[in-house]
């Protein structure tokens, strides 16, 4: 089992204001600056958060500026969980991410601010400290910036950071909280996403029913394994996409949803301005894919069933279809005794304590 330990013993915080003579080379790389007491450098000391993570996962990237502390992820998950965020207090990050539902939306697409909907379904969070770019067009390339959007979305929360800062500010808990965290006398949108980023990287799941498998320490069902098999040929062809033990090559794909062009969602092609990422987006991890559903960028499949035989079908031809899809029209042929082991190994990668523990 690997940890993550940002530093033997302690977490070392900056203060929040960088002041002029704190030439501290350890002070320098962080973006916030040290405290000047006398002519010395002082840190504010916060304890450090340690990740456990098996073997098989790759190193997690945390920023040099944001490292995970106890404090820093436990103000991220109250602030994640609490409406205040919201202009009317009746929004949070959790409304559209359940933890119940692998930290997505059971909806087809998320619901904000005096009944609005968005366009896309939200996606998952679990095991974003993995993740290289996030939303279903990639849009954002870290956690901290994709946090600030949701906040003045007016289809979200529909905030402004103003007024955040101003209620934020005016709240004892809260300023104890992210003295604690941060070591700072006022807060700001900048702190806030770091919490809640904090916090989000902390959500990870490697301990379904297919990791103790791994790890040797325990079985699979003929229906699971035949299943499992099936996910690594040629004939089920599911791992190009979702190979790895993080189950998602966390790249952007056309996997043949649509065949009318131009599509209703661009997808990456959004975000590139190039027309040939029109229709890709991101691999969806399959971890606790069971928990899941709707599925899909606009949640269109209600169920794993109805995923699989979109494939199985043989999918819709467009110009920028993935080379994966080497079935397109024609489909992978499985029978519904192979349906069934497929879905029986992709139940396998449930965490039923990640998903139930308080």
């Amino acid at each position: 089992m690997k940890k993550i330990c940002l530093l033997l013993t302690a977490i070392i915080l900056i203060s929040s204001c960088k002041k002029e003579g704190c030439t501290d080379e350890l002070a320098l790389n962080y973006d916030s600056g040290a405290e000047i007491n006398n002519g010395t450098c002082e840190y504010h000391i916060a304890t450090e958060y340690i990740i456990n993570y098996p073997e098989g996962f790759p190193t997690p990237q945390i920023p040099i500026n944001n490292p995970l502390t106890v404090e820093g992820v436990s103000l991220g998950e109250k602030l994640f969980n609490d409406p205040i965020l919201s202009v009317d207090g009746t929004i949070s990050c959790s409304s559209c991410h359940l933890k119940s539902s692998n930290f997505s939306d059971p909806n087809k697409t998320s619901i904000g601010f005096n009944g609005s909907e968005g366009f896309r379904n939200a996606s998952t969070i679990t095991n974003s400290i993995w993740s290289n770019s996030f939303n279903w067009d990639g849009s954002e390339l870290t956690l901290e910036s994709q946090a600030f959007e949701p906040v003045t979305n007016p289809n979200e929360m529909n905030n402004t950071w103003e007024n955040v800062e101003n209620i934020l500010n005016s709240n004892d808990e809260y300023q104890r909280l992210f003295k604690l965290a941060f070591n700072i006398d006022y807060i700001d949108s900048v702190h806030v996403v770091k919490a809640i980023s904090q916090y989000e990287r902390s959500l990870v799941s490697f301990n379904s029913k297919f990791d103790k498998f791994y790890r040797g320490e325990g079985t699979l069902s003929s229906s699971e394994l035949n299943g499992y098999a099936i996910f690594n040929s040629e004939k089920g062809d599911c791992f190009h996409c979702h190979g790895t033990m993080l189950f998602t090559d966390n790249l952007f794909h056309n996997n043949g949803l649509d065949s009318e062009e131009p599509f209703d969602d661009n997808g990456l092609g959004l975000v590139t301005n190039n027309p040939a990422d029109y229709g890709k987006f991101k691999t969806p991890s399959l971890r606790n894919i069971e928990y899941s559903a709707p599925y899909m960028h606009d949640g269109r499949f209600s169920s794993l069933e109805e995923v699989i035989n979109h494939y199985n079908d043989g999918g819709h031809y467009s110009s920028t279809v993935d080379p994966l899809m080497k079935k397109i029209g024609v489909g992978l042929e499985l029978t519904n005794q192979e349906i069934s082991d497929l879905i029986a190994f992709l139940k396998t990668l449930s965490d039923e304590n990640f998903i139930s523990k308080k």
